[in-house]
């Protein structure tokens, strides 16, 4: 697959835009491996290449157990593997990722409000449209793995 534009060198203003909004939910005093975690499940989700790879190698370096890893996308059957901030956090990453067909939940919603704090649940929530917003990009112009260092 050859890449259509590289978006990053063409709108380097929009990169900057979204690294900012980035930055933002890494400060947001969610836990890092949290986020990556949601930003995983919602590219599994969108199956960007791009991002699974990158957010997979950013959570081993970050400590995640392969086990966890390879469970991410049946979470909801890993039992005790994935801890109830973690399952709400995911609950809700899928909710909002598939809204066309979900409507983002009120089920979900609740859940996930009964253990993140307002501020936290609208972090999170940035945190879930971001990656969506990256996966697209990196989906719409065909951006792919780099390989292996």
């Amino acid at each position: 697959m050859t890449i259509r534009i590289d978006y990053n060198q063409i709108a380097p203003g929009a990169s900057a835009a979204l690294g900012g909004v980035y930055g933002y939910v890494m400060k947001s005093g969610l836990r890092a491996d949290l986020i990556e975690l949601v930003y995983l499940r919602v590219s599994q989700i969108n199956n960007c290449a791009f991002c699974l790879d990158m957010h997979t190698r950013d959570l081993l370096k970050k400590g995640a157990k392969v086990e966890k890893l390879a469970l991410v996308q049946a979470w909801a059957e890993a039992g005790q593997l994935f801890d109830v901030r973690e399952r709400a956090a995911l609950a809700w990453a899928e909710s909002v990722t598939e809204i066309a067909t979900t409507g983002a939940s009120d089920e979900d919603y609740e859940n996930a409000r009964s253990v993140f704090s307002e501020k936290e649940l609208v972090d999170l929530t940035l945190a879930i449209s971001l990656m969506n917003a990256y996966n697209r990009m990196a989906i719409s112009f065909r951006n792919t793995p780099k390989a292996a260092e």
